[in-house]
């Protein structure tokens, strides 16, 4: 019995959950929606962010090549603070609770977001993308380890998968918010429209306040470390936490490494086949313009849609089964659903729904880590397990799109150099179900204290 679960707690409501369970995923919700919201804002940016930033006509080939490489770059840097401020902050988690950990991360990632609106140029801009990037990180291993503990054991795969949806919605609002600033509002101005995306990063931050309101404590952490060590990063590489660690990472390294390789470049390839479609139809600056817009919310609204309903299908997956089946089916499709995007010779708009495949899949299987990392481990090392097995496989998984981003900027053709590199992204998945026999299955174990 979870020790959250009071007597007068245990009356339930929706999915077998009582009303302060609801409250906690909410609360991990908002924060992981907008966790994702922010780090994301900058690759809706980027074609008109990085051209300003450096002096370039926007629109140009040279701020074409520019953007592609700088996109990678910029990525990059994000995923390298992400995964410092996963292991440091799923430290802090285990050490100073679920909920002030959380909050901190909130603040810090909504505040050094909204201060990337103030960058003069592509350095201070990093600055604020790794100060934002490690609060970004840190948030997941805090979110999804209190979420864990609280809920039903029955109903922890719901309540992690349910986290997870917050994902794509959040990239729903970015590019909502994205469309309307840059789009409609300040759709002559691109030089200057980016700044005020960038500002409603700060939206967040009033949300970490509510957090402090009203959730408290996981029960099951204040009794594991009131009677506990402080957990020890090394401890992960001992006999007893190294198989499992490895088990976690594997699974972890692999999608990070083919989400961020394609998603960072959404923007980028919806651009350029929005004016490479702009030129063919002879349209003018302001019409490019709009269309480049367009394309880019039609992409991400068809990746973050699959992405929804691949999150909530994990559910079904993991629970009848098993979490090694699942992962394999995902990896399978998300193979295949990345070489048929971008190696079929497919219509502008044909490539755009085919997001919705990439999504189903390449984003859907992260519905899983939210509950089959914190099965992992106990309750004392399981925001630093956790934390870690997320967040290291960013370090690997920067490269991704840093190599996507210099190939592209290398050809003639931008555009066609950038499908290209992501077409050879889609053997990665697949590559990664050789890995399999090193996951651990975890269907039908209860939560460790």
């Amino acid at each position: 019995m979870n020790p959250q679960e009071t007597t007068a707690g245990r009356q339930r409501l929706l999915l077998g959950m009582n009303g302060y369970q609801w409250t906690v995923l909410f609360a991990a919700w908002l924060g992981w929606g907008f966790d994702v919201f922010d780090g994301q804002l900058f690759n809706f940016v980027a074609p008109n962010c990085v051209p300003t930033l450096l002096g370039l006509t926007i629109g140009s080939p040279a701020a074409k090549v520019a953007t592609l490489q700088w996109t990678g770059i910029l990525t990059s840097v994000l995923l390298v603070g992400w995964a410092i401020g996963g292991i440091v902050f799923g430290q802090l988690a285990d050490r100073i609770g679920r909920t002030r950990t959380l909050m901190l991360t909130m603040l810090l990632y909504a505040f050094g977001t909204a201060a990337c609106a103030l960058a003069p140029n592509l350095w201070v801009l990093m600055l604020f993308r790794v100060i934002s990037s490690l609060g970004i990180g840190g948030e997941w291993a805090a979110g999804a380890a209190m979420v864990a503990e609280v809920m039903p054991e029955s109903r922890r795969i719901e309540a992690g998968a349910l986290l997870y949806t917050s994902a794509p919605l959040g990239l729903f609002l970015a590019t909502f918010i994205n469309f309307q600033i840059a789009g409609v509002y300040w759709r002559n101005s691109p030089e200057v429209s980016w700044r005020y995306v960038f500002l409603s990063g700060l939206i967040p931050a009033a949300v970490a306040f509510l957090v402090r309101i009203f959730v408290k404590e996981p029960e099951r952490w204040k009794s594991a470390a009131s009677s506990a060590s402080h957990p020890r990063l090394s401890e992960l590489f001992t006999d007893k936490y190294r198989a499992i660690t490895l088990a976690g990472f594997s699974m972890a390294v692999v999608a990070l490494i083919m989400w961020w390789s394609c998603n960072a470049f959404i923007p980028v390839v919806a651009t350029g086949l929005a004016q490479a479609e702009a030129k063919l139809r002879s349209l003018d600056r302001s019409a490019t313009l709009a269309l480049v817009e367009g394309w880019k919310k039609i992409a991400t609204n068809y990746f973050n849609l699959g992405g929804l309903i691949g999150t909530l299908l994990t559910v079904p997956a993991a629970k009848y089964l098993g979490r090694k089946t699942m992962f394999g089916l995902y990896f399978a499709g998300s193979g295949a659903a990345l070489l048929a995007t971008f190696g079929l010779d497919l219509a502008p708009e044909t490539r755009l729904v085919m997001y919705f495949l990439i999504g189903l899949t390449v984003f859907g299987v992260f519905g899983a880590f939210t509950y089959y990392l914190p099965e992992l481990f106990p309750t004392r090392l399981r925001g630093t397990g956790a934390g870690f097995c997320y967040n290291v496989g960013r370090l690997i998984a920067a490269v991704g799109p840093i190599l996507v981003g210099s190939i592209a900027a290398q050809g003639a053709n931008s555009l066609t150099s950038a499908l290209t590199a992501l077409f050879y992204v889609g053997f990665v998945p697949l590559a990664g179900l050789f890995l399999l026999p090193w996951a651990i299955e975890t269907k039908g174990r209860t939560l460790e204290d």
